[in-house]
């Protein structure tokens, strides 16, 4: 009688695609990446039909259901993305890049939906997308790639090269504008352009630069000079709102008053947006605040480790500069609940109800997962 031996599958001979996705990928930081999608899902539970309320919709679960969508794309974005290998990362974010230029100058040309003061969004099949969510990562990972043909081709000029792309892209985004992006895509840039080997005297022109940017701004943008001076002034607008978060976090105590018992989202008109850890503070307390913070610290910091571990120039700077977006639009919005800065329109990744931050916060951590696959992972396998 004749037996043959099967490799079951998964086995270590087994090298299909899966299996090298499998055995690469950061389960820590996709494990943290769920965990915070299902926070979201269960914060927009809290928050989504007081505003569905507000805003007159028939349906008290409007929200929670589209949310539930936004993060079925977003999670189908993410794993796709982290499929990929170092230059599928990079032609696909070329594409995309192209794409988003197109878009951006389309919305610019009269074709976007214009929201609060601002054109931004497109409307497609009754959903909005911002452009410029798509645009922040994929121009971190071409420029990552950029400043790396240094070190083989050390005579040209690839930093111009990418500083133009830089440029162009913040333009477009003040043009629309966008403050607060385009002062996240410069810090995301920058670090990647220190982790590829940034000559000091690129980075006095970055501080030089973005201090007289910031004057020009203040001094041509009346809603960037209102809100700077409303919330140094302590005056109404939008300082209201951070009034009202305060008073939510400070009556959510130790443990919150309870969910669905918050009462200061009734009068927080983003409560299920820029204001959703305002909403959480309250109603499921401290506690719970601190578990989230420790997850995204836990997430931020496991990604800067993998990315220093990472050989390759372009994938070390690019998944720095990825982590970077991710982390410092967390804190953004967090220095905003807690009125350390005036609002700034930024979502809590993962976390804020919106169709375009989650397929951006997807795009981004999908992206910076391929580029450190293999990096900081229990199994290592052959990846490049």
């Amino acid at each position: 009688m004749s037996y043959v031996a099967t490799a079951p599958l998964l086995a270590r001979s087994d090298t299909s695609w899966f299996t090298e996705w499998r055995r690469t990928v950061d389960w820590g930081l996709l494990g943290m990446a769920f965990f915070l999608i299902a926070i979201g899902l269960l914060m927009s539970l809290a928050a989504g039909p007081t505003a569905a309320v507000r805003y007159g919709y028939d349906n008290p679960y409007f929200f929670p259901l589209r949310q539930a969508l936004f993060a079925g794309a977003g999670v189908m974005l993410m794993l796709s993305a982290s499929l990929l290998d170092r230059t599928w990362a990079r032609r696909v974010s070329v594409a995309l890049f192209l794409m988003c230029l197109v878009l951006l100058v389309y919305i610019l040309v009269g074709g976007g939906h214009e929201a609060k003061g601002a054109r931004r969004w497109i409307r497609l099949f009754g959903f909005s997308l911002q452009p410029s969510e798509i645009a922040k990562p994929v121009l971190i990972v071409i420029s990552g790639w950029l400043l790396a043909q240094r070190e083989q081709y050390p005579n040209r000029i690839w930093e111009v090269v990418a500083f133009i792309f830089f440029a162009v892209t913040v333009g477009l985004f003040l043009l629309q504008p966008d403050v607060g992006q385009s002062f996240l895509l410069t810090v995301a840039f920058v670090v990647t352009f220190y982790v590829s080997g940034l000559p000091w005297k690129w980075g006095a022109a970055f501080a030089g630069g973005g201090v007289a940017l910031g004057g020009l701004l203040f001094a041509l943008l009346p809603h960037v000079r209102e809100r700077i001076i409303g919330f140094f002034a302590m005056r109404e607008g939008d300082h209201s709102q951070i009034d009202r978060a305060a008073e939510a976090i400070a009556r959510g105590g130790l443990f919150g008053v309870g969910p669905g018992e918050g009462h200061v989202k009734a009068r927080l008109p983003d409560s299920h947006t820029d204001f959703i850890f305002a909403v959480m503070a309250e109603e499921f307390g401290l506690v719970a605040v601190i578990v989230l913070l420790g997850v995204f610290s836990l997430l931020i910091l496991r990604g800067f480790r993998a990315s220093a571990r990472v050989e390759d120039g372009y994938a070390r700077a690019a998944a720095a500069g990825l982590f970077t977006l991710f982390g410092l639009q967390a804190a953004i919005n967090l220095a905003v609940n807690l009125a350390l800065i005036p609002p700034k329109g930024m979502t809590l990744p993962f976390v804020s109800y919106g169709g375009s931050s989650m397929l951006g916060t997807g795009l981004t951590l999908g992206l910076a997962l391929a580029l450190v696959r293999g990096q900081g992972t229990r199994t290592r396998g052959r990846y490049g």
